[in-house]
Order: C-alpha cells, then structure tokens, then sequence
C-alpha cells in the first residue's frame, strides 16, 4: 500500500486563530473597553500593528477599524461639547448605538469574507 504524503496546512495562524477568525476577533475587540476602560482601543490598535505586514485582510480591517475609533472619539468630544446645546445628548445616544451596532456588523461581513467599511469614519490611516 502507497501512504499519501500529508499536505500541510498552509493557512497562516495569527495569534493562535486562522486569518478569518483573526479578523472577526479584530472587529469585535472594540468590546474589550467594556471590561477594562482604554481596552477597546488598544487591544485592536495592537491586533492591527502587529500582524499589518504579515496579511493584506488584516491590514485593510485594521485600518478600518482603527479610523472607526479615531473617528468615533472625535464625534463623541464634539457630542459631548454639543451638550451644552442639548443637541448633544441625541448625537451622543446615536453614538452609543453606532458604537455597539457597527463591530457586529464589521465582524460578520468579515466571517462572511467581505469587508465592511465603517459608515461616516474618517480616513487618519490610509
């Protein structure tokens, strides 16, 4: 009887996860500021700039992702200012939802191998 070779598996592993599982993970790390204030933001910036040069798909959401919270944290600042006018607490509700709707989004299109470019983010990192 011939033995067949084994095919190794070429997928490359980042962070013990496939690249789509990273990707998700990438998205939905924005959730981390829940348990530790500050997290949210850097657990995804740390995600992003150490795997940007290994995959294109993580360079590409990562920036997304990254431009979403620079983007976010400008709008909130200006919403929290606009307080004072009362318009803020609207924008500031809107934020909040946004917040907690968009990386669920973003981390399904990526499970589904799409990307999801984050409405009204502004481009910091191209």
């Amino acid at each position: 009887m011939i033995e067949q070779p084994k095919v190794e598996n070429s997928k490359k592993i980042f962070w013990g996860m496939d690249e789509k599982t990273f990707i998700v993970f990438l998205h939905l790390s924005q959730y981390a500021g829940i348990i530790l204030t500050g997290l949210g933001f850097i657990l995804p910036l740390v995600m992003w700039l150490t795997n940007k040069d290994k995959s294109v798909l993580i360079d590409e959401h990562g920036k997304a992702v990254v431009n979403w919270m620079i983007s976010l944290f400008i709008y909130l600042i200006i919403s929290i200012i606009l307080i004072f006018i009362l318009v803020g607490i609207i924008t500031t509700i809107a934020l909040g939802i946004v917040a907690l709707i968009y990386p669920v989004i973003g981390a399904i299109k990526a499970g589904n191998d799409s990307f999801f470019n984050y409405p009204v983010s502004i481009k910091f990192v191209n």
